[in-house]
C-alpha cells in the first residue's frame, strides 16, 4: 500500500482523502491481513510481458514437465542402448513414453516415463512408483547437437550397482528428497513418515514466477484495486526482485588508483538468497521457513568449503552449485550480485561474455598486453579462462567455478591444488607457471601472498602447526565469512590457546556463517568447557545455529544439571524436527537414534537405527552408530553382527569393515582384525587412519607388512607422526627382534628403517629421530 508523505498543513487534506476512499482502503487492510496464496505463471503475464518472455524457455520453465511431444527431447523411436553387453530399450506405447531397463532385481522392466527432468545439456526421465516416489532413470539423453558428441542416450553412472545410494531406485536418485524443492514451485514433500510413502505436491510443476518472488495472490489483488483507482501502481504494491531483491549496489563510480569501479553505496539484498536456496550445496530443514525474508540458515544448512566439495583454495571440486563459491569472492564482498551479470528470467547471461567483466573492469586495464598476455580473442585470453575455470559434472555439464581466485601456481607447489595454467599446459611444471607469472606480475599482491589454504592443507595432513593456523584464519577479518566458518569447522579436536579465544570471538559474531561454524570447531572441548563457548547459541535467532549447537551438546546430556536439561530442550526440539522432516533418509533416523541413545531413551534408539536401515539398508552410519550402542551395553557379539550385516549390505564400505576390525581387536582376535582393517584401508584407498591402525594392528604379525601400511598412510596423509610410528615400529622390533625369524629379516628391517629415518629429517624434530636411533644403537 501506497506509503503518504505530509507537512502539518496538509493534514485536513488527508482526512478527507481518507474519507472518501474509506471503501478502498477496507479492502486493502483486509487484503494485507489475508496468507498470500500461490495463483500460478500465468496471472503474471498481462502485466509482465517482457519477463515472461525471457522466461519461457529458459531452464527454470523447463525444469521439470510432463512427458510429452513438446517436452521429450530423447530418441524413443524404438531405440536399444547398449550398457554392459545388455540391451536396454526406449520406446512408446500411443503417447506414453516407456524404456526398458533393469532393476534393482537384477531383471528388466518396463517402466512407464512421467516426467521429464532438465533440458539441456543432458535431458534426464522420471519413472512414477506406487509408494509416491519419482525415481530417475540412469540413462540421459545428451542435447547437444551431434558434431559436439550429442544426440545420443549415456549412462550417468555406469559403474553403480543395487546398494549404492546413486543407483536408479535408491535414494540418490528420488526426487521427492534429492530434486523436488528446486525443480517445481510451492512444493510440499508430504512424506509419511509410518509408512515410508510420499503424496508429493506443487502449484507448478515448474520453477515458475512464485518460486523466487513468493504468493501473489496479495500483490496481483492490491495491482488490481489500484488499476480500478486509476492510482499509479506503487512500488509498495510490488514484491519479490522489485523491493527488497534487487541489486546490493546502486552506483558504481571510478576512484583513482583502481582498475576496477568501486560501490559508492551497498544496500542490504536478500536476492542471493533466494538464487541461493536452489543454486548452493545445503541440506533442506523445513518447508515452512521463508528464507527469502529471514535467515538462509532458517530453512536451508549450507555446506561450508569441506575437503568432499572444495580444494584447500576453495577451488570446486565435487558439485557445489555456485553459493558456496561465490562467497569466498571478492565480488560478493563488493556488493556484486547475481543479476549483475545474469538477467534472472531467462538464467542467461545479461551481455555478451567478453563484456560482462568490463562493466566493472576497466577494459583498457585488462588487454592482452596488460594482463592477459595471450593472443587477443583467443580462448585462453578469456577473463572466465583463468578465473572461472570449469568442472564437467554429469559428463557432458560443465559449471564455472564463481570464486575468481586468482591463479595461484606457487601454492600448487607445496599443497598440490589444481591451476590454470598447467590445466592448459599440461607439459609444464608449477614451477615454470610461477615463474611466468611472476614475469608477468612482478608487483602482484596475490603472488607469494599468505593464504588461508596452506592452514587448510596442514589440517588435512595433521600438520602439528594447523591448529594454530586455522584460529588465525577463523580471526582474519580480511577472509571471507565463509572461509573463516570452513576454518572454526575445521578446528574440530583442537583445543589450544588460539582456539579458545578464535571460538569465544566466532559465537559472538554477527555472521550467521561464523557463529555456526564455531559448533563443529568446539567439539574437542570436555562437557563443561564446550557449554560455556556454546551456550550463547542454544537461544539463537537462527534455526540452523540453535538446533546444531542442541545437537553439539546432548551428546553430554548425562553430565548436565537440570537447568542446563531445561535450557537445552526447546533448540533440541528443533533439531529433532528437522530430522524427522528428513526421516525419508537415513541419516535423519539415524540422527534421531544418536539423540534418543544421548537422552538414555535406548529402546527408542534402536527402533530408530532399525527403521534407518529398512528405508536405506545401503546407509552405513545406521549399522556403525547401532552396533557402538550394542557395544556399550556389552553385547560385542549384537555389535559385531550388525556390522557384519551392514557390509553385506553395503559391501562398498570401508567404515564397517574398519568398526568390525576393531571390535575384534578388542576381542584379541588379531587375526581376524587385520583382515577387515585391510579391508577397510583397501577399500577407502585414501583414508589415513585406516592404514595407520591396520599397520598397528599388523606390528605382532609382520614388521615389515606393517611399516608398508604405516608408510601408506604417511604418503596419503601426508602427517608426520604416521612416518614416525612407522620409523618407530621399525627400530623396535629391530632392537627387541622378538619376531626376527632370521639375519636376513632382521637386515631388512634395519634397511626399511634407514630409508624410513632419512625421510623423517625435515618433517620431525631432530629429538625425535635421535629417539628412534637409540633403538639401533642399543641393539
Amino acid at each position: 500500500m501506497a506509503q503518504w508523505k505530509w507537512a502539518s498543513g496538509w493534514l485536513c487534506f488527508l482526512s478527507l482523502a481518507v474519507l472518501l476512499n474509506a471503501p478502498l482502503l477496507a479492502q486493502e487492510a483486509n487484503i494485507e491481513s489475508t496468507q498470500a496464496q500461490f495463483v500460478g505463471s500465468d496471472a503474471c503475464v498481462d502485466c509482465h510481458t517482457e519477463e515472461a518472455a525471457a522466461w519461457q524457455g529458459s531452464h527454470h520453465d523447463m525444469a521439470m514437465r510432463h512427458a510429452d511431444s513438446e517436452s521429450v527431447l530423447g530418441d524413443f523411436d524404438d531405440r536399444s542402448v547398449i550398457h554392459l553387453g545388455e540391451s536396454n530399450r526406449f520406446f512408446r506405447k500411443g503417447d506414453a513414453y516407456w524404456v526398458n531397463i533393469q532393476g534393482p532385481d537384477g531383471k528388466w522392466h518396463d517402466y512407464k516415463i512421467s516426467y521429464t527432468f532438465g533440458w539441456t545439456p543432458l535431458q534426464q526421465y522420471m519413472v512414477e512408483f506406487d509408494d509416491g516416489r519419482l525415481q530417475l532413470i540412469p540413462f540421459a539423453w545428451d542435447t547437444r547437437s551431434a558434431k559436439d558428441g550429442g544426440q545420443r542416450w549415456f549412462h550417468l553412472y555406469p559403474d553403480l550397482t543395487p546398494t549404492d545410494e546413486f543407483y536408479w531406485t535408491n535414494t540418490g536418485q528420488n526426487w521427492n528428497f534429492m530434486c523436488a524443492d528446486c525443480h517445481s514451485t510451492n512444493l510440499q514433500k508430504n512424506y509419511d513418515s509410518a509408512n515410508n510413502t510420499y503424496t508429493t505436491t506443487w502449484s507448478e510443476i515448474n520453477v515458475g514466477c512464485e518460486a523466487c518472488h513468493g504468493p501473489a495472490s496479495k500483490h496481483i489483488a492490491l495491482a488490481q484495486q489500484a488499476k480500478q483507482a486509476g492510482s499509479p501502481i506503487s512500488s509498495e504494491l510490488h514484491y519479490g526482485f522489485d523491493r527488497d531483491l534487487s541489486t546490493a549496489v546502486k552506483e558504481w563510480v571510478y576512484q583513482e588508483g583502481h582498475s576496477t569501479l568501486q560501490p559508492k553505496e551497498i544496500v542490504p539484498t536478500q536476492q542471493l538468497q533466494t538464487c541461493a536456496q536452489c543454486h548452493s550445496r545445503r541440506t533442506q530443514l523445513n518447508e515452512t521457513a521463508d528464507h527469502v525474508k529471514g535467515a538462509f540458515l532458517d530453512k536451508y544448512r549450507l555446506s561450508l568449503i569441506t575437503a568432499e566439495l572444495y580444494y584447500p583454495d576453495g577451488q570446486i571440486f565435487d558439485e557445489d552449485y555456485v553459493y558456496g563459491s561465490f562467497l569466498q569472492s571478492q565480488m560478493a564482498e563488493k556488493g556484486v550480485t547475481c543479476t549483475n551479470c545474469h538477467d534472472p528470467h531467462s538464467a542467461t547471461l545479461k551481455i555478451p561474455q567478453e563484456a560482462v567483466c568490463s562493466q566493472c573492469h576497466i577494459a583498457s586495464e585488462y588487454t592482452p598486453e596488460k594482463h592477459t598476455f595471450h593472443q587477443a580473442n583467443s580462448e585462453a585470453s578469456q577473463c572466465t579462462s583463468c578465473h572461472m575455470p570449469e568442472t564437467t559434472y554429469m559428463q557432458v555439464d560443465p559449471r564455472r567455478d564463481h570464486s575468481w581466485h586468482v591463479p595461484r601456481p606457487d601454492l600448487s607447489q607445496h599443497i598440490k591444488t589444481p591451476n590454470v595454467c598447467t590445466s592448459c599446459h599440461q607439459d609444464q611444471t608449477d614451477q615454470w607457471a610461477d615463474k611466468q607469472i611472476a614475469s608477468w606480475f612482478p608487483n602482484s599482491k596475490y603472488r607469494n601472498q599468505q593464504h588461508f589454504a596452506v592452514a587448510f592443507y596442514a589440517d588435512a595432513i595433521g600438520h602439528r602447526g594447523a591448529p594454530d593456523a586455522l584460529a588465525y584464519s577463523a580471526q582474519d577479518a580480511s577472509l571471507s565469512d565463509i572461509i573463516r566458518a570452513s576454518a572454526l569447522e575445521r578446528m574440530a579436536g583442537n583445543t589450544g590457546k588460539n582456539t579458545l579465544v578464535s571460538l569465544a570471538r566466532s559465537v559472538k559474531h554477527d555472521s550467521d556463517l561464523i557463529r555456526l561454524g564455531a559448533i563443529a570447531g568446539s567439539a574437542g572441548y570436555a562437557f563443561g568447557d564446550r557449554w560455556q563457548i556454546l551456550e550463547p547459541l542454544l537461544d539463537d535467532p537462527v534455526l540452523s545455529i540453535r538446533a546444531e549447537t542442541a545437537a553439539a551438546l546432548v551428546g553430554s546430556y548425562q553430565q548436565m544439571n537440570s537447568a542446563q536439561r531445561e535450557q537445552l530442550q526447546p533448540p533440541l526440539d528443533d533439531y529433532m524436527a528437522i530430522q524427522s522432516f528428513n526421516a525419508d533418509r537415513g541419516f535423519g533416523r539415524t540422527n534421531l537414534a544418536n539423540v534418543y541413545r544421548d537422552l538414555g531413551q535406548t529402546d527408542k534408539a534402536i527402533q530408530s537405527y532399525r527403521q534407518a536401515i529398512k528405508i536405506e539398508p545401503y546407509f552405513e552410519n545406521s549399522y556403525a552408530n547401532l552396533a557402538d550402542l550394542y557395544r556399550t551395553q556389552g553385547d560385542e557379539d549384537k555389535a559385531l553382527t550388525t556390522l557384519l550385516a551392514g557390509m553385506k549390505a553395503q559391501p562398498k564400505s570401508s567404515a564397517l569393515p574398519y568398526s568390525a576390525g576393531l571390535a575384534l581387536l578388542r576381542a584379541s582376535k588379531h587375526q581376524q582384525a587385520t583382515q577387515y582393517l585391510k579391508q577397510a584401508a583397501e577399500t577407502a584407498e585414501r583414508n589415513p587412519q585406516y592404514w595407520y591402525v591396520y599397520g598397528l594392528a599388523l606390528e605382532k604379525v609382520d614388521v615389515l607388512a606393517a611399516s608398508k601400511a604405516l608408510h601408506m598412510a604417511y604418503q596419503v596423509g601426508g602427517n608426520p607422526q604416521h612416518l614416525y610410528a612407522e620409523c618407530e615400529v621399525l627400530a623396535r622390533n629391530y632392537a627387541q627382534g622378538e619376531i626376527v625369524q632370521s639375519d636376513i629379516a632382521q637386515a631388512e628391517i634395519a634397511q626399511a628403517f634407514e630409508q624410513c629415518s632419512s625421510q623423517l629429517e625435515g618433517v620431525a624434530p631432530p629429538e625425535a629421530i635421535q629417539q628412534l636411533q637409540r633403538y639401533i644403537r642399543v641393539k
